[in-house]
């Protein structure tokens, strides 16, 4: 029976160079030139320091640019609040989205049941399972949830026939 897995990663390696590069381009760039703006990553969170809100949204524009010429999708960052530090400074945390939680998993798993499909899904941790009897369904499954806006990149992984 061919099933495959519905799954929302982000490459950290690929995010450890997007950071890489905004914190190169903060250093080179004229307008930061003795700023105190600067980005730090640690595991799914991104670390955003400037001293004004206008230089932190323009810190979170670089990054949004280089993640996505990287191949990350920008729609898996969930920026923060903006909070004020001492003085002018301002921080930003963005949470890096990793895995499909549970709220979002019931969420496909009912939008995959209305749909009418001949296909069968099951919770698996931070994935979503799909297996039916013909490959076509499965295909159909994957064009469905490309149509939806779910709010968080999908990834279709090991498939099996």
């Amino acid at each position: 029976m061919p099933s495959f897995d519905i799954t929302s990663k982000v490459n950290t390696a690929e995010l450890a160079n997007a950071v890489n590069q905004v914190s190169r381009e903060i250093g080179t760039r004229y307008d930061f030139k003795g700023s105190s703006a600067k980005i730090e990553r640690q595991e799914n969170l991104v670390m955003l320091y400037a001293d004004s809100e206008f230089q932190l949204k323009q810190v979170q524009e670089i990054l949004y640019l280089r993640s996505a010429k990287r191949g990350i999708d920008v729609a898996s960052f969930d920026p923060q609040k903006i909070e004020a530090m001492g003085g002018d400074k301002a921080k930003q945390v963005i949470n890096v989205k990793q895995g499909i939680d549970k709220e979002l998993a019931r969420k496909i798993v009912k939008l995959i049941k209305d749909s009418g499909l001949k296909v069968q899904t099951a919770i698996q941790g931070e994935e979503v399972r799909v297996s039916g009897k013909k490959r076509d369904d499965l295909q159909a499954v994957i064009a469905l949830l490309r149509a939806a806006k779910l709010g968080q990149p999908l990834q279709y992984v090991n498939f099996r026939d």
